[in-house]
C-alpha cells in the first residue's frame, strides 16, 4: 500500500515591520534612544501602575530607578536602544498608533536647536555656527554634537531640547555636525544673555590697569579645571559648585575678562550634577557679594 503524501502547508510571510518601528531600529542601532509618538506628537500616556509617578519615575537614562514597566511610561525617559524592547509586546500596539518616531537627543550626545519660525531661523543664521540642519514643519532644527540642560522659550520661537527631552526624528538632514558652542549652552542659562558672549559687569580692582589673564590659554585652562572639578565631584554638590565659583570669581571676577560663554560653561557643569539653575544664580551671587564684587 502506497502512502499518502505528505502535504506541506505554505509558511504564511511576516508581515513588514511598521515604517516608523524600522526608523526607530535604524537610529538605535546608531545610538540613539527612541520612543513611539501619538497623535499630537507627543509620548505615550502612563501604565495604570506608573500613573502619576505612583512607580517612582524614571529619573534618568542610565539610572532607570525603581520603575520597571515594561510599557512605553515616563515619556522621554521609556526612550532606549534596546531592539528587544523596541520590538516588544508591551511596545508593539504603540507602533501600530503611532505617528512618529520620538528619540532622546541628550542620550544620544546631541542637542536640537528647534527653530519655530522664520523670524528664529534668520537668528540662527546669524547668530550660532552652522551644522546638521532638518526642516520641520514650520521651522528647522539644528542639531549640534554635545549634551546639554534643555529649555524652552530661551528666545522667541527658541527650543533647546537635549537631557530629560525628546525630539521628533524628521530624517537624517543636511549638513555636517558642529560640536555645540557655548552661545546655545549660554542659552539654557536663566538671567544670561540669549545673544552671545558679553561682558559680565564686575568692576575693575583700581588701578590693576590691564587685564593681566586676557591670555586666551590661561583663562580657558582656568575654565577647563574649574568645570572638571564640579564634574568630578561625588558627595557635597551644592559645596562643591559654590567654591568652584568662588575660586573663579576670586581669581578672575575683578578684571572684567569672563564672559556669560564661560559663566555658562560652569553654570552647565553644575546643572549636569543635579544643581538648579536657580541655585547656580544664587551661589554665584553668594560668592560675588563674599569677595565685594
Amino acid at each position: 500500500m502506497t502512502q499518502p503524501a505528505t502535504i506541506r502547508r505554505a509558511s504564511r510571510p511576516r508581515p513588514p515591520l511598521p515604517e516608523h518601528l524600522r526608523a526607530a531600529l535604524s537610529l538605535a542601532a546608531n545610538g540613539v534612544p527612541v520612543l513611539p509618538l501619538r497623535r499630537g506628537k507627543v509620548p505615550f500616556g502612563n501604565c495604570p501602575a506608573c500613573a502619576g509617578n505612583a512607580c517612582g519615575g524614571r529619573p534618568n537614562m542610565k539610572t532607570p530607578g525603581p520603575c520597571h514597566c515594561p510599557g512605553i511610561c515616563h515619556a522621554w525617559a521609556a526612550a532606549t536602544t534596546d531592539p528587544d524592547v523596541i520590538t516588544s509586546r508591551a511596545w508593539a500596539r504603540a507602533w501600530r498608533q503611532a505617528v512618529c518616531v520620538g528619540y532622546h537627543p541628550g542620550g544620544a550626545g546631541l542637542t536640537v536647536v528647534d527653530l519655530d519660525d522664520a523670524d528664529a531661523i534668520a537668528w540662527a543664521y546669524t547668530a550660532l555656527p552652522a551644522t546638521r540642519t532638518v526642516p520641520t514643519t514650520r521651522g528647522e532644527h539644528w542639531i549640534y554634537r554635545g549634551a546639554m540642560p534643555s529649555r524652552n522659550a530661551v528666545r522667541p520661537g527658541v527650543d533647546i531640547k537635549s537631557m530629560m527631552a525628546y525630539a521628533r526624528y524628521l530624517g537624517p538632514g543636511t549638513g555636517l555636525m558642529a560640536e555645540l558652542p557655548d552661545t546655545v549652552r549660554a542659552l539654557a542659562v536663566k538671567g544670561l544673555s540669549p545673544v552671545g558672549p558679553t561682558a559680565v559687569g564686575v568692576p575693575a580692582r583700581a588701578g590693576s590697569g590691564e587685564c593681566p589673564h586676557r591670555t586666551p590659554t590661561y583663562l580657558a585652562r582656568g575654565i577647563a579645571m574649574a568645570e572638571q572639578h564640579i564634574t568630578e565631584a561625588s558627595s557635597a554638590i551644592h559645596a562643591t559648585v559654590y567654591r568652584t565659583f568662588l575660586a573663579v570669581l576670586s581669581r578672575h571676577g575683578r578684571c572684567g575678562c569672563l564672559t556669560d560663554s564661560h559663566i555658562a560653561r560652569l553654570f552647565t557643569a553644575a546643572q549636569a550634577k543635579g544643581e538648579t539653575a536657580r541655585h547656580c544664580m544664587e551661589a554665584w551671587a553668594n560668592a560675588r557679594t563674599r569677595l565685594g564684587l
